[in-house]
């Protein structure tokens, strides 16, 4: 058997997968398209680039996708290496300087002796061929073509958002002030206060303001619940914001009021010199939201460096596909990791490519291959993909109700979490203790 495997895409499934491969042994050619041919979401050539949010979610292990970045660290996960190395105060997230994270990630990759980067677009695995298919959301329709053939089926599909970013300096520091939701972690986050006119009468023109159409050819766009549009959001509704992404719970004032809305901003750079719009993913026209988000008292004349924009979002139906292994079912030695399979998220897409690499490795070393305990965190959330209902098929972020249920019952809900992370932890260090 050919011990050099490939590895197509340089994301965070495909680069965490080519680093579990090279630290067994194994020889990896890595293939990835960019930059000589781009999608319509990255915006350079490097690895692991985060197209949308800087922030990997919450960092408390009584958040579910903060105990996977934990399981992660305990697997020697490359991708939560630099995540990190490169954070910056995000309150009780973990958010990266998304540049300095990726070029950190680029250099580990392109250094390690076993690894091997190819810079072409790739069309099809050939047969025999040991590869993990790690192309993500943004698959090219060569390779999706391939795909979908093999599958025999049509794609499933949904529409992903990304939020603009403005910088600090064009922010109106007589409006805006730093406080974290209950004083959580640093006051990392900056705060544009909305009072009820306010609020209403921005509501009113997001609602009504013109969106960008030109590449959503399916007649029915579906967009997935964790990523909605807040154009979509406020169509929904008067109070959806406020009961959403511009919820003013545990926010006051420097003068101990609450807003009646607010919008907060995240530091995109260590530097502090860019922030994102939390929750503000978008594909609203550029002019429309210079017009509408300068709305938005503090950014009257904020400076866009980012705009908001939607881009396709390609998965397979996995449950008909994988099996948790992350294995192609009727193909040896084919495996299939990160948002294309259906996990959402970045620490989920990492956990996915980690969980390919280890089992191709293992492929390659005619071992038995590695299903996690459906306690821990990565379990649970690959037993999801390969075990759902496969009619009903939907991306899924990492969540504690993906988890069997505790022997006794725990309250409250935070102690139960507790409970469940304790298990989860301790599984997986038995777990790996079985499976060196």
């Amino acid at each position: 058997m050919n011990r050099e495997v490939w590895v197509v895409g340089a994301g965070l499934a495909g680069c965490e997968a080519a680093w579990q491969l090279a630290l067994r042994g194994i020889r990896v050619r890595l293939f990835e398209m960019r930059p000589e041919k781009m999608t319509p979401a990255h915006r350079t050539g490097l690895f692991a680039e985060l197209v949308c949010s800087n922030s990997l979610r919450g960092a408390a292990l009584e958040n579910a996708v903060g105990l996977l970045k934990e399981e992660l660290r305990r697997l020697n996960s490359v991708i939560m290496s630099m995540a990190d190395r490169h954070r910056v105060e995000a309150g009780g997230a973990l958010a990266v300087d998304r540049w300095r994270f990726a070029e950190g990630v680029t250099q580990k990759i392109t250094e390690h002796p076993l690894i091997t980067v190819v810079h072409e677009e790739l069309t099809a695995i050939p047969p025999g061929q040991p590869a993990i298919i790690a192309t993500g959301p943004l698959t090219s329709e060569s390779l999706a073509d391939w795909i979908r053939a093999k599958t025999g089926q049509a794609y499933l599909y949904f529409y992903d958002a990304a939020a603009p970013i403005v910088t600090r300096e064009s922010l109106n520091e007589e409006v805006v002030f730093a406080a974290s939701r209950y004083g959580k972690g640093e006051a990392a986050y900056l705060n544009c206060p909305l009072n009820r006119e306010e609020y209403e009468h921005f509501w009113q023109e997001l609602k009504d303001a013109e969106c960008f159409e030109g590449h959503l050819p399916e007649e029915k766009t579906i967009f997935f619940e964790g990523c909605m549009p807040v154009e979509v959001l406020a169509a929904r509704g008067r109070d959806t914001l406020r009961y959403g992404p511009m919820k003013p719970v545990g926010i006051t004032d420097p003068k101990g009021n609450r807003p009646y809305a607010v919008v907060q901003l995240r530091p995109e750079n260590r530097e502090g010199t860019l922030y994102n719009l939390v929750g503000f993913q978008t594909h609203l026209k550029r002019g429309e939201q210079e017009r509408v988000f300068r709305m938005i008292p503090g950014l009257e004349k904020a400076e866009f460096v980012r705009y908001g924009m939607i881009h396709r979002n390609t998965y397979i139906n996995s449950p008909r596909l994988l099996e948790a292994t992350l294995a192609w079912r009727d193909t040896p030695g084919l495996f299939v990791a990160g948002q294309i399979t259906g996990v959402e998220g970045y620490v989920e897409s990492t956990a996915a490519g980690l969980v390919a690499g280890v089992n191709l490795a293992r492929f390659v070393q005619g071992k038995d291959l590695l299903v996690f305990p459906q306690t821990t965190a990565v379990g649970a959330l690959l037993h999801y993909i390969a075990t759902a209902e496969p009619e009903h098929f939907q991306p899924m972020n990492v969540n504690f109700g993906l988890f069997p249920a505790l022997t006794a019952k725990v309250r409250p809900k935070f102690r139960r979490y507790q409970a469940l992370a304790a298990r989860a932890l301790r599984d997986l260090n038995s777990f790996l203790a079985l499976n060196p």
